[in-house]
């Protein structure tokens, strides 16, 4: 198994990288369609129903496919034989800007939800600083994979 990997290493990679970017894309514009939604749209009527299929489609069809992918072509990467160091800090710290990631993505999850339930309770301001969080978490993850400290 790892003669495939180290063979298919730069495949793995590009993959990783392509997933990588279509996540972020999705992290950082559900979290803007939410802002829309909570200011301008309201929890009932048509431009509403359009807003929680928009949010519905971005997480279902290319926010998850491309968590899932991320996180698969990510430990095929670990698996690497040469790939990861783990007695260094920047394994470890990118692990838990991921892990951060993943759990920003299931938490817009839980509030798309309640836009869907008509419950939502959180205005356009708790959107927009949330929506910072993706960018930290992207530079953690940048700057412990090239800089490797």
């Amino acid at each position: 198994m790892t003669d495939f990997l180290i063979d298919a290493y730069p495949w793995v990679k590009s993959l990783h990288v392509i997933s990588v970017i279509a996540w972020m894309a999705g992290l950082f514009y559900l979290p803007r369609l939410f802002v829309y939604h909570a200011e301008q749209v309201g929890q009932s009527g048509k431009t509403h129903e359009m807003f929680c299929t928009m949010e519905r489609r971005l997480l279902r069809a290319i926010m998850n496919p491309a968590m899932i992918s991320t996180w698969v072509f990510g430990l095929m990467l670990v698996f690497t034989p040469g790939v990861v160091h783990w007695g260094f800090v920047w394994p470890w710290s990118k692990a838990a800007a991921v892990l951060g990631m993943t759990w920003f993505h299931h938490w817009l999850g839980r509030r798309r939800k309640e836009f869907l339930a008509g419950t939502n309770e959180r205005d356009g301001r708790t959107y927009r600083m949330m929506n910072e969080l993706p960018t930290l978490l992207l530079i953690v993850i940048v700057f412990s994979v090239i800089v490797k400290f």
